[in-house]
């Protein structure tokens, strides 16, 4: 085992007991559970217990939902109804104190979910940048917003207002990041927000909970800890939710839809799984195919619903593709995330190794190859990546989203092959393209930007640029995600309308000149 630097040694515990509600950090004196990570502190392997956090349950779950409802109280509430500058400031505020967290959270990255050092500071930075760039997108959605527009003998004001109360539930893999993409614009368009941590990376918030008690109205944001089925199913049963804002399974989105009583006034933000291919054209510069491989299907061990979960690789280059992409696998650097030059990391879920093994067990028996030397070797918090070649539809590896370090590669003749599957996947939400022929691509991308939502050309799957929008088709996303849309999504088209006469026009010019009206309102934020 490496040597731990000293500023990543874990020297005490972090024993969460409080959680917020209605502006309050409250004091939890209840059943709690342990945190561990997979990362071992010492010599001889063994988990490292990092804290714990509260269990909550069916009455805290109504606590935390209860207090945003009456924090939005039917559109009437401080933060709903408070002027977007000041609301703007509420935010500025909390990233200023979110930034003096950032070494603690990062050490939190790293344990509680393996993500290497220098991921966990770009989750870090790259969410900070995310607010701040929220905040000037809403900047200019306000200014664009402060007029009156005349159509048809009617004059409008239209704006964007709130839905209500949100239930938001990050994903473990991107703990800050991608809770931060939901919860942010949620929270900023004045919804009030319930916040449930992920079951990996939810220490990590722990540095940030004064940040948001003194930030928000008493009952804007609540975070409480424990289960889904324990916390998030009687939220949804009360009815009090307006959105369901959830990065994670399909599964779980379903089954909390189906407990809300009204699902028809539900509004529903998923980010969900997908099964990106790659496809690797007979003339593509390999490369540069294999390098791009490499970080789309490993970076973060796969742990990414954005990762290249299959590899379809032109018959007349899968010989070279494959002793080359294999051996590149196998030079991969395994250890803790602070060590130097390591991309491969302990897995966060102990029980992820069994299910990788027998993805590729099945395989095995189906008629695959463990391609690389080092493909399934196992530690005790890992198994190294095996690639796997030829996968057939047979296989469990072929349909299943393996979320973890295995790399399924088919070949393909007529590409009609590979755009017949991605047609008969549940999953749409991006393609890798490998080629340069352009009479070839042209005529592809059409066709794939019909069947995904990015076409990554000569590219690994990826989310960012945070600008560009995020969504899937199928079952791998309902709604859209970016600093642009995002801020859309969780918000509704609301105005003030009057005929055009000379009666309306001076209440209008009242209200303008008077201020007293928050909506009506010409002034904007620089």
């Amino acid at each position: 085992m490496s040597l731990i630097p000293e500023e990543f040694q874990i020297t005490s515990l972090l024993n969460q007991d409080t959680y917020l509600v209605d502006g309050e950090l409250k004091k939890w004196e209840g059943q709690t559970t342990a945190v561990f990570s997979t990362i071992s502190s010492t010599e001889e392997y063994g988990p490292t217990i990092l804290g714990s956090i509260p269990f909550m349950g069916e009455t805290e779950a109504l606590e935390a939902v209860n207090a945003a409802s009456v924090a939005y109280n039917n559109g009437q509430g401080l933060w709903p109804t408070m002027k977007v500058s000041d609301r703007i400031k509420c935010m500025a505020n909390f990233v200023t104190q979110m930034k003096a967290t950032r070494s603690e959270v990062v050490k939190f990255l790293m344990w509680e979910i393996g993500k290497s050092l220098p991921d966990s500071e770009k989750e870090f930075d790259r969410t900070v940048e995310y607010i701040y760039d929220t905040i000037e997108d809403y900047k200019l959605l306000d200014r664009n917003s402060s007029r009156f527009t005349k159509s048809q003998g009617v004059n409008a004001m239209v704006r964007r207002g709130p839905l209500g109360v949100v239930l938001c539930l990050g994903p473990y893999n991107y703990p800050l990041n991608e809770t931060f993409a939901l919860l942010i614009p949620a929270l900023i368009m004045g919804n009030t927000v319930i916040f449930k941590p992920a079951k990996h990376g939810v220490l990590l918030i722990s540095p940030l909970l004064e940040a948001f008690r003194s930030s928000f109205p008493k009952g804007a944001i609540n975070i409480v800890y424990g289960r889904g089925r324990e916390v998030a199913s009687p939220i949804m049963k009360s009815g009090k939710v307006d959105i369901l804002a959830l990065i994670g399974n399909s599964k779980s989105a379903i089954a909390l839809q189906d407990q809300h009583p009204n699902k028809n006034r539900l509004r529903l933000i998923l980010g969900l799984e997908a099964k990106n291919p790659a496809i690797i054209l007979p003339d593509a510069d390999l490369d540069l195919a294999i390098q791009e491989c490499i970080a789309g299907t490993l970076s973060f061990n796969g742990q990414r619903c954005t990762a290249l979960k299959i590899l379809y690789v032109h018959e007349t280059i899968a010989d070279e593709f494959n002793r080359r992409f294999a051996a590149k696998v196998d030079a991969l650097v395994f250890g803790n995330p602070w060590d130097k030059a390591v991309m491969l990391t302990p897995l966060p879920e102990k029980e992820k190794p069994t299910y990788i093994q027998e993805l590729i067990d099945d395989a095995v028996k189906k008629g695959a190859t463990i391609i690389n030397e080092k493909g399934g070797e196992h530690s005790p918090n890992y198994i190294f990546p095996a690639v796997l070649f030829p996968i057939n539809k047979e296989m469990r590896v072929y349909h299943e989203e393996q979320f973890g370090p295995v790399i399924p590669i088919m070949t393909f003749k007529d590409i009609q092959e590979p755009l017949n599957d991605m047609a008969e996947s549940n999953y749409g939400q991006q393609v890798s393209l490998f080629g340069s022929d352009i009479k070839t691509i042209a005529p592809l991308i059409d066709t794939l930007v019909n069947l995904v939502c990015r076409v990554n050309l000569n590219s690994s799957c990826q989310r960012g640029p945070d600008v560009y929008p995020f969504t899937g088709r199928k079952d791998s996303a309902v709604g859209t995600l970016s600093i642009h849309d995002a801020l859309r999504s969780f918000s509704i088209r609301t105005f003030v309308a009057s005929k055009d006469n000379d009666y309306n026009n001076a209440i209008l010019q009242e209200l303008l000149n008077s201020k007293e009206s928050n909506f009506v309102n010409t002034d904007y934020t620089m």
